[in-house]
């Protein structure tokens, strides 16, 4: 395998192993650990397809991204006063 083959498998991984950990009920969507794992994820996935320059998942990773983006925002300004993290 290559290091771009290593950096993508890394990202999908990440991605379902959020996936796993949501449908075994042992994390929630809207858990940071789903959301960074998503967000991670997606990121080096999308990373990895750049760097073989393969534009239909450029687009899905980097979307997916972003969706998993918003998603950290959202529970950055909505999550209970005197909770961190």
């Amino acid at each position: 395998m290559t290091t771009t083959d290593w950096i993508g498998a890394i990202g999908v991984f990440l991605i379902l192993l959020g996936y796993f950990l949501n449908l075994r009920e042992i994390i929630k969507p809207t858990d940071l650990s789903y959301i960074l794992l998503n967000l991670l994820g997606a990121g080096i996935a999308c990373l990895a397809s750049v760097l073989l320059g393969y534009m239909p998942f450029i687009v899905l990773e980097g979307i997916w991204a972003l969706v998993s983006l918003m998603a950290l925002l959202k529970y950055v300004r909505h999550r209970p006063q005197g909770i961190n993290p």
